[in-house]
């Protein structure tokens, strides 16, 4: 009963009026009256951010905030992964050959998150990390690792919440979400960076330019608290011993490894 009554509810607070009407306040100077306890309920770290409360327009530019120069310090190893934004580490597992992955209970295929056979094979048997954002979080995201853009792509229409309740009780919300997949090759192999939105439909914007990536360097930012989700070659990856789920990160900081093949 639950289970119908939650997918109910994020059907009604999802559809194209609704989250039209949302997008809309968001970017509306009429938010802009509840941008400070907004910052207070979230906890916001005010210290960190470029510019004053009272300097944002809309709520909308707070969620896609920047911050000030050398608010996060990016891992300086070599063959270093980091964090591509500050999140919670929900989920960390092997890809299964069948390109299953299993996250809160729930099965997701990485085909359908994917939705290109033909860059699936090198994924099967590698490794997938899950991060998610909440409102309260940062929304810019960094590149994890140094590389080329082979490929970058758009799936998906409607966007469900992907918070706990969204990933137990939605229907496959990381692989039919809205989502921009950006595929990154790196001396040791590919990584996809899955970035899945939450809510509002194209609530990702690109805003690197070229193909080369730098790790650490602005990639996009999501227009609400959403997920990113990593996925490593096959024993490209070794993460970190204190990598851990749940855990709090932030960008820049140290998730493992790339080795070679």
């Amino acid at each position: 009963m639950i289970q119908g009554f939650y997918r109910l509810l994020i059907e009604l607070t999802n559809g194209r009026w609704t989250s039209g009407i949302l997008r809309r306040f968001a970017r509306s100077h009429v938010s802009r009256f509840v941008v400070p306890s907004f910052a207070k309920i979230y906890h916001l770290n005010q210290e960190e951010m470029e510019k004053g409360l009272s300097e944002y327009p809309s709520l909308h530019d707070l969620f896609v905030r920047t911050l000030k120069k050398d608010a996060r310090e990016i891992d300086k190893g070599e063959n270093s992964v980091v964090s591509p934004v500050d999140a919670v580490i929900e989920d960390v597992g092997l890809i299964k050959e069948t390109s299953d992955i299993h996250v809160k209970g729930k099965t997701y295929s990485i085909e359908e998150m994917l939705g290109n056979p033909q860059l699936l094979a090198k994924y099967l048997n590698g490794t997938y990390m899950i991060l998610y954002l909440s409102p309260s979080h940062y929304h810019r995201i960094h590149s994890p690792v140094n590389g080329i853009v082979t490929k970058q792509w758009t799936l998906g229409s409607k966007s469900y919440p992907v918070n706990k309740l969204g990933l137990k009780y939605g229907v496959r919300t990381l692989a039919k979400n809205y989502r921009v997949i950006t595929e990154v090759k790196t001396d040791y192999g590919h990584v996809a960076i899955v970035k899945v939105g939450a809510m509002f439909v194209n609530s990702i914007e690109t805003t690197h330019k070229g193909s080369e990536l730098v790790k650490g360097g602005e990639m996009a930012y999501f227009s609400f608290g959403s997920t990113v989700v990593l996925l490593f070659e096959k024993d490209i990856f070794q993460m970190d011993s204190n990598v851990q789920t749940p855990k709090d990160i932030k960008v820049g900081e140290k998730l493992g490894v790339l080795r070679n093949q």
